[in-house]
């Protein structure tokens, strides 16, 4: 087991890479803990989770809504929840970010940790306190910052993914690469048929070194203030992809992340070599890196981009691979912009 710690305003969050979910019982009282678990992993898993109550949270996007928000408070309330409890997210990004989010918001706020099962959700979504649901199709429009106590990447969890999901955790890992940590790009260049194999120790490292990248990240700057933006690289367009083309969100980042890259060689910020790496390795883990995108739809949506200030729209650009900058583009250049990139 590997483990790492994440020390910020809002608490300490241990996270602890490859230890199994059936420890989690050495962690917290099953007697006062309440477990929000993703069906499909209480399909998979149920037998490691014996002794603890639980809320059944459905799979997909649709779960993080104000509906399933406020079903869950209600079965808190019946079954007793109070401040002295904790709530457990297990599942992918879905659930570890509703769980935080009802957490956060419950009483005040009571102490939560995670499971992640996915490695999207090991890589990204459970790491730096993120929390937040989805509104009216734009996603995570309503959330807070508060760092989990824990999270527990069960890295023998990840065997029991289907290939699409599997294979959306890789865009957030190239993106560590692409945005601080070359190293991490380059070892899975040359490790992707092992990572796709199952291969533990493979697996392991990866999952370490890309949350090690984001925990420096939010550390220095857990409110998103300067540094962190650079996580969201792709991001600006990849939610407008994802809401518009029904993409997964690791799908959505990737092209995401190739639009960014190409407006970054357009800009002459980088040769277009760092282009042709990017795409040769979201290729070779099978992420797409072309699709057919109406440039007046993307638009309208990133208009309505959370990160908007005014007039301005912020992405996230490369000087270098493993050099992120921060890039402000005025709302009337956005269309002309797209049509050349789409």
């Amino acid at each position: 087991m590997l483990n790492l710690e994440l020390n910020t305003s809002s608490g300490l969050s241990r996270i602890h890479v490859s230890e199994s979910m059936e420890n989690l019982k050495n962690i917290v009282d099953p007697s006062m803990t309440i477990l929000l678990v993703d069906e499909n992993v209480l399909n998979f898993h149920n037998n490691k989770l014996e002794g603890f109550k639980h809320i059944t949270i459905p799979e997909g996007e649709k779960s993080k809504s104000i509906e399933n928000y406020s079903r869950i408070f209600a079965k808190l309330l019946e079954i007793g929840v109070d401040r002295s409890w904790r709530i457990v997210g297990i599942g992918g990004g879905v659930t570890t970010d509703l769980a935080g989010f009802v957490a956060s918001t419950y009483f005040r706020g009571i102490a939560f940790g995670f499971v992640s099962t996915t490695l999207l959700g090991q890589v990204d979504a459970s790491i730096g306190g993120k929390n937040g649901i989805n509104f009216e199709g734009y996603k995570n429009l309503l959330g807070v910052i508060r760092q989990p106590e824990f999270v527990i990447c069960d890295i023998d969890t990840l065997k029991s993914l289907p290939l699409v999901e599997f294979t959306d955790g890789f865009a957030e890992i190239i993106k560590y690469g692409f945005i601080k940590n070359p190293e991490i790009s380059d070892f899975l260049e040359d490790n992707i048929e092992a990572a796709f194999n199952q291969d533990r120790e493979v697996l392991k490292k990866i999952v370490y070194e890309s949350i090690k990248v984001k925990v420096n990240i939010v550390q220095s700057d857990e409110r998103e203030l300067g540094e962190r933006k650079i996580l969201n690289f792709g991001h600006t367009f990849a939610h407008a992809i994802e809401k518009l083309h029904g993409l997964s969100h690791g799908q959505s980042v990737s092209l995401g992340m190739i639009l960014a890259t190409r407006m970054s060689a357009s800009l002459g910020l980088i040769h277009s070599n760092v282009v042709d790496k990017l795409t040769l390795i979201l290729e070779k883990t099978g992420l797409p890196v072309k699709a057919d995108l109406d440039p007046n739809n993307m638009a309208e949506t990133m208009l309505k981009d959370k990160k908007k200030a005014g007039d301005i729209l912020q992405f996230i650009l490369l000087e270098a691979e493993g050099k992120a900058i921060v890039h402000k583009l005025k709302l009337a250049d956005l269309k002309k912009i797209l049509n050349d990139l789409c």
